[in-house]
């Protein structure tokens, strides 16, 4: 069944590229046709420091710009958002939606039983996918772990957006044809990823690769 409205908090840390992520899929969702609103919310702008980014869908326009407060989706890029609280929103999972998913970048489980009983409660699905692992996997760097965790939820969600309209977010933007700059620090990623690679064509294959891997890993959640 197709969602008609759909919020999403991504939790992070300064460098992870959690703000990239919420652009890159927001622009795939417009490009399909639909609504998409995306709002980062940071501190001061270093790296490590807690991160957060939202991504509001709809099939009609979106008149909410700020936080997303309700998630029906929350998206943890860090095991120690969870682990050790290190995140605006607290507890992570506050004030997720009923039947809501959670999806961690984790090879092992890391949610407290007290949580798990909350979550339990409502109903909430949640995946560990090791998002970096296949990043330093597929393209020889954790810096594309945010790829991998947008393909993971399409792997999850394949009514949220096409894959193939997140690839082509990704090439754009890191091909420069997409010039939205939410900071400085993701500005800064996304030089720090281009440097990794002799050429562009190859980052943006390595990514394509990593995504797609990550896409095939949640499939099979």
């Amino acid at each position: 069944m197709k969602r008609s409205n759909l919020d999403i908090r991504m939790a992070g840390l300064g460098g992870q590229g959690v703000v990239t992520a919420a652009h890159i899929l927001g622009t795939a969702v417009v490009a399909t046709g639909k609504y998409a609103v995306v709002n980062p919310f940071f501190g001061a702008e270093k790296r490590l420091a807690p991160t957060e980014s939202y991504v509001r869908i709809s099939s009609e326009k979106i008149y909410d710009r700020g936080e997303v407060m309700y998630p029906n989706i929350v998206m943890v890029f860090d095991p120690q958002v969870i682990t050790i609280g290190k995140s605006h929103t607290l507890p992570f999972h506050a004030g997720l939606k009923d039947g809501g998913l959670i999806l961690v970048n984790s090879a092992d489980p890391v949610i407290h039983d007290r949580d798990k009983a909350v979550l339990d409660n409502i109903k909430a699905k949640v995946v560990y996918v090791p998002a970096t692992k296949l990043s330093v996997e597929f393209t020889g760097s954790d810096l594309s772990m945010n790829m991998t965790m947008l393909g993971a939820l399409c792997g999850l969600d394949d009514t949220l957006v096409d894959l193939n309209a997140v690839m082509t977010a990704v090439e754009e933007r890191f091909s420069g044809k997409t010039k939205i700059v939410a900071s400085g620090t993701s500005a800064a990623l996304d030089e720090a990823v281009k440097s990794k690679f002799e050429k562009m064509g190859a980052m943006i294959e390595k990514n394509r690769t990593a995504i797609n891997k990550a896409y095939e890993y949640a499939k099979r959640c």
